[in-house]
């Protein structure tokens, strides 16, 4: 599938595509495999055991001897594990961070190893490029799909079974964890609950926990589905899904994940279409409007809203270490590269600005980097290349 890109506390948006291919036209490619890795079974932070959970992976770069080079990368809301490279050279745009990640670039596979998996209850179900377990997926006990009897999964359980994949393969020590908008917030739990594993934290794009105002923003994303006959209350495998609330629940992620002066920039208050001015009659519609119901139907046809209802609840339990930020921060011995946006409308300032102080206060050595542009959250993803100089000096120390 051609990855749309998302913010959202991980977030999807149609635009981020372009603009990420633009700035790696004349790069080297890379060309990755997707691969799987499954667990007989696993038990959730809620005490659930859970049997053949498979989630997909890939990596780019080299591991060494000793397995000392080796980088994660965690994704955002509605990605997957596609951070950088290709599938195949007629791919239409590389993975999201393929900006930052490569022979060369800021995180260097000529040097490093750098791996990145699919999570648990991914969005991208239609995507033969993601390989993940939720609701979606056949209970092995029923043979039927779990739907609303899969267990509430966490940040946590995410980061448990990517423990599980480095270890797998020898690896006792990350040179590095990194990720965008709910990758930053898997980064911040991976340094807190593991911090001997960890050597450096990038979180990129996030905050250290989920406050009052992101939690009731990611029930407004989930509403349109809860609305949607079709939902059915979770129970709706091998019947119509309910694609209208999913497109418009996909709708309000890409808008919150984007800014003001992207959408009055790009669209102004144009018709969506030439004649049929929007006062003329109700149906009549603006063409923002228009453009991003169009990106969100697409998006809906290739995800699951069980998974998206799931997603949105591991990020609304999300505080680092599972307790609070100051209790995290005296665990994290990491030394941590805070990479935001000032204009961020999903993780807004002053909760990054909570984040930095309360990692301070607990003695975590913080640098921030701060990127610019008009997309707002989407920057943590379409304009990466600005913090490459940051990126490099971080890594170098």
């Amino acid at each position: 599938m051609r990855h749309w890109i998302a913010a959202a506390a991980g977030i999807a948006g149609w635009m981020a595509m372009t603009m990420t291919g633009m700035q790696t036209a004349a790069a080297q490619e890379l060309i990755v495999e997707k691969r799987v890795f499954t667990l007989p079974s696993f038990t959730t932070q809620g005490g659930r055991a859970l049997k053949d959970v498979k989630v997909g992976w890939e990596s780019y770069g080299t591991l060494n001897a000793d397995k000392s080079n080796a980088v994660l990368i965690c994704h955002f809301f509605s990605g997957n594990s596609h951070a950088a490279g290709k599938y195949a050279t007629a791919d239409a745009a590389p993975g999201y961070w393929d900006a930052i990640i490569g022979p060369g670039k800021a995180i260097d596979t000529n040097k490093y190893f750098v791996l990145s998996s699919d999570t648990l209850v991914n969005l991208n179900t239609g995507d033969p490029n993601t390989t993940t377990t939720g609701p979606a997926s056949i209970d092995p006990d029923t043979g039927k799909p779990y739907a609303l009897d899969f267990p509430v999964v966490t940040i946590r359980d995410f980061v448990e079974v990517q423990k599980a994949l480095v270890e797998s393969l020898g690896i006792k020590r990350l040179a590095l964890v990194a990720g965008p908008s709910m990758g930053s917030l898997q980064t911040l739990e991976w340094a807190a609950s593991h911090p001997g594993m960890v050597a450096k934290a990038m979180p990129v794009i996030g905050a250290g926990e989920a406050d009052a105002m992101l939690i009731a923003w990611l029930d407004v994303w989930a509403a349109p589905i809860l609305v949607d006959p079709n939902w059915n209350r979770g129970d709706y495998y091998g019947k119509a899904p309910p694609l209208a609330g999913l497109a418009k629940a996909l709708t309000a992620v890409t808008l919150q994940a984007n800014h003001q002066e992207w959408a009055n920039t790009t669209f102004g208050r144009r018709p969506a279409k030439e004649g049929e001015d929007p006062a003329a009659a109700l149906s009549n519609r603006f063409q923002v409007q228009s453009v991003l119901d169009n990106a969100g139907e697409a998006r809906a046809k290739v995800s699951d809203a069980n998974h998206f209802l799931y997603l949105v609840k591991a990020n609304q339990l999300f505080a680092a270490g599972g307790k609070s930020l100051a209790d995290a921060a005296t665990r994290i011995k990491a030394p941590v590269l805070l990479i935001t946006q000032p204009e961020d409308l999903v993780f807004t300032a002053d909760a990054v600005e909570r984040t930095a102080a309360a990692l301070k206060q607990g003695g975590v050595a913080v640098t921030q980097a701060f990127l610019q542009g008009t997309r707002g959250h989407l920057d943590g993803v379409a304009s990466m290349k600005q913090a490459e100089g940051a990126i490099r000096a971080f890594l170098e120390k």
